[in-house]
């Protein structure tokens, strides 16, 4: 097969690995700057609809769009830090409490397991109660020890590096908004006139993939929210509503989902005699898994034009080789691959 490659194709071959390369050891550490350049993409449309609507030059229209944008993430991001802030200061301060808690509930079991093994060796009900002692006083240390003043600042101290980033990011994003089209041009001018028709292709293909991506995503996490909602009304409905839209945001994350806010809630409720509660809760952190797991590579699939099973193995593939970020990247990956194999900028067409 590699003997019939022409030189150009050579060239394109040995950019695209010397990319790839690159972007794994590079992406990791440019997370701003690539979700600048995305973020940037995904507003352009309102930068161009602003300016055919209003007559106004690129510059104008670009400092609306981005003050637009920077108030939403202001109010949107604020009100949502000072919760997570809130809850977190919350629980720091009540941690001892919950395993005083989960203390009293283990020695009521202890109790009830003294009746219930009356006729069982000792030894083996001694070794019991003692793993089960042990494995308690692990975990009342570990919280007394995750909750000092130290580990809290060490955790805070973090928070500088993400106001850089975010600092980057947004400085970034308005500079790519504005010299968009200027970036184009110098591209497309490096491109001989088949290659640019090819590219633009792609990109037009791309840009379908990435707006699917964020509609199936949407579309998925509205059965989340809804479903998530009308169990936690059945459930808990003085936390519903609240719950319910932390489910939904903390769903958009890749992989983790909504089983990081009710596994850890239904294990308490389980360990503090809220049985019923508990298994509730359980049972729908097990539904709302299913429905994502089931429903995301069909909607997924229909809305980059991919089949289920490519799309599960993209994206299962980029978490593994690039994290979260892969998660996305590898249905992208194959996309644009496709996109070129269409275009006819690579040609992979061999028997063997």
């Amino acid at each position: 097969m590699f003997r019939y490659f022409s030189k150009r194709q050579w060239i394109i071959t040995i950019l695209l690995l010397v990319t790839i390369i690159a972007g794994y050891f590079i992406l990791p550490l440019s997370i701003p700057l690539v979700l600048a350049f995305f973020t940037a993409l995904f507003l352009n449309p309102a930068i161009r609809w602003m300016q055919f609507r209003f007559k106004v030059n690129r510059k104008f229209a670009v400092i609306v769009v981005f003050l637009v944008f920077l108030i939403s993430i202001t109010i949107i991001g604020s009100y949502f830090v000072t919760r997570a802030v809130t809850h977190v200061v919350n629980f720091a301060e009540n941690g001892p409490n919950y395993v005083n808690q989960i203390n009293e509930q283990f020695i009521k079991w202890e109790s009830d397991l003294d009746h219930l093994t009356q006729d069982l060796p000792p030894d083996f009900v001694k070794e019991v109660k003692q793993g089960v002692e042990d494995s308690l006083q692990d975990l009342s240390t570990s919280v007394k020890d995750k909750f000092q003043l130290e580990k809290i600042a060490s955790t805070v101290s973090v928070v500088p590096d993400y106001l850089v980033s975010l600092i980057v990011y947004l400085l970034t994003l308005f500079m790519v908004m504005l010299e968009l089209p200027k970036l184009k041009t110098a591209f497309y001018n490096n491109l001989t006139e088949e290659t640019a028709e090819k590219v633009k292709f792609m990109n037009a293909r791309l840009a379908y993939v990435v707006i699917g991506f964020l509609k199936a995503q949407f579309l998925v996490s509205i059965i989340i929210f809804i479903v998530s909602l009308i169990g936690l009304l059945i459930i808990v409905p003085e936390y519903a509503v609240l719950m319910s839209l932390i489910i939904w945001l903390i769903d958009f994350i890749p992989i983790i989902g909504s089983i990081v806010i009710l596994g850890p809630w239904a294990l308490y409720m389980l360990i503090t005699g809220e049985v019923v509660i508990g298994t509730e809760l359980a049972i729908l952190a097990i539904i709302l898994l299913a429905i994502r797991r089931t429903v995301e590579p069909k909607v997924m699939g229909k809305h980059i034009g991919l089949s289920p099973l490519a799309t599960l193995i993209a994206m299962y593939l980029g978490l593994q080789i690039l994290g979260i970020l892969g998660f996305i990247i590898g249905p992208i990956m194959v996309i644009a691959f496709n996109s070129a194999k269409e275009a006819g900028i690579i040609k992979w067409n061999f028997k063997l």
